[in-house]
Formats: structure tokens, sequence, C-alpha cells
């Protein structure tokens, strides 16, 4: 044997050196690219949800037009009940040039004219009344449980929003929605309790 064969048989084995793994990709590891959105705070469910202290609903979107020098000017006004069904609640009217503007303004004239109405068992009223405003009538009689409301609708908006369940009404005279919400509100402020009726007993006797 030569002596180059010994060399060869006396070298160490040398293991062989592994491939540096190179890191997978995602689209490699099945994994999809996150999209700018995902990157960003799911706002719906980590953001705590505003709870509102009232109710509203719009009531009437009514156009206005006014001839100036130029021509005819449109404008919009709304008139929005709001209430948080527990015998809070409230109306107003705003005007803009855009109906998004005229409600958030009647929204805001609501929020600072509200009213309380104490509601009596069943979710009904204490007795009947009548509210009055201008030319308008609007008659109010209490219900027994499961009737609902029975009411046009703008009487019905502000007694759903007042948290009223069971009444029944009818409007006399003047239709326009102001006025009946006007009349309406009269009609509910107006309202007696237990106490004053006794009080007003004990003195007429």
């Amino acid at each position: 044997m030569s002596e180059e064969e010994k060399k060869v048989e006396a070298a160490p084995e040398v293991a062989p050196q592994e491939e540096p793994k190179l890191e997978r990709g995602r689209a490699d590891r099945g994994e999809r690219r996150p999209r700018r959105d995902d990157r960003r705070p799911q706002r719906r469910n980590g953001r705590l949800e505003e709870v509102k202290e009232y109710e509203e609903v719009v009531v009437e979107i009514n156009r206005i037009a006014k001839t100036v020098k130029g021509g005819r000017r449109m404008r919009f006004s709304a008139l929005v009940v709001i209430g948080n069904k527990k015998g809070k609640y409230g109306f107003g009217t705003g005007k803009a040039a855009e109906v998004p503007d005229a409600i958030k303004k009647a929204l805001e004239a609501a929020k600072k004219n509200t009213f309380q109405l104490h509601i009596v068992k069943g979710g009904t009223l204490a007795h009947e009344i009548i509210g009055k405003f201008g030319a308008c009538e609007v008659f109010l009689k209490p219900a027994p449980e499961g009737t609902g409301i029975i009411a046009g609708g703008p009487v019905r908006a502000i007694l759903e929003l007042a948290g009223i369940r069971n009444v029944t009404s009818k409007v006399y005279g003047s239709r326009a929605p102001i006025n009946i919400i006007r009349a309406t509100n009269n009609g509910l402020q107006n309202l007696k309790s237990y106490a004053q009726v006794q009080a007003l007993r004990a003195k007429a006797e």
C-alpha cells in the first residue's frame, strides 16, 4: 500500500455540513400576508360603543324656499323628538341649508327643551287629558295593558319616546306636526298625580 493511500485512510472522517435553513416566507407556510386593515386594531371590537342618553325620531323634514334678488334660496327645516323611554322626553326644530345640519340643530334644541313625565302602573297615563296649543287639541286617554299606542305619527313619536306603552288619542283642529307635538306636550305636562288629586279633593270639600 502506498504512502498516499495510508494518509487517506488515516484522515478523520468529516461530517457533512448541513446547509443553513432559510426562513420560509408566509406564502411557503400557507399564511396570507396581512392587509393594511389587519395591522390596525379592530375598532369595532375594541372600541367601547357610546351609550346614547336619548333615542331620537325625525318627525318631519320640510323644504323652505325664499325668493331673493338672485333667485330662490332653498333651505330645510327638521322637527325631532327625543326621549329615554323612562319618562323624560323633548322636542326641537332646526333650520339649515342641508338636511343633516338641520337635524343636528334640531337635536341640540331638543336636548335643551326636555320635560319629565310620571308614568303610572301599566305604562299608561294617570287620567284622561286634553292638550291644547293654538288651533290644535289632542285628546289622550289611558288604556289597559296590551292595547298599545293608538295614535298618529307625531303623537306616537312623543308618547313612545316618553315611555308610554298603552294609550289612545285623537287629534282635533290643526294638523301641523309641530302644533300636534306642542299640544301633546301641553296635555302631558298638565297630568296630575294621585297626591295632587287628593289635595284638590280635600280643598273642594
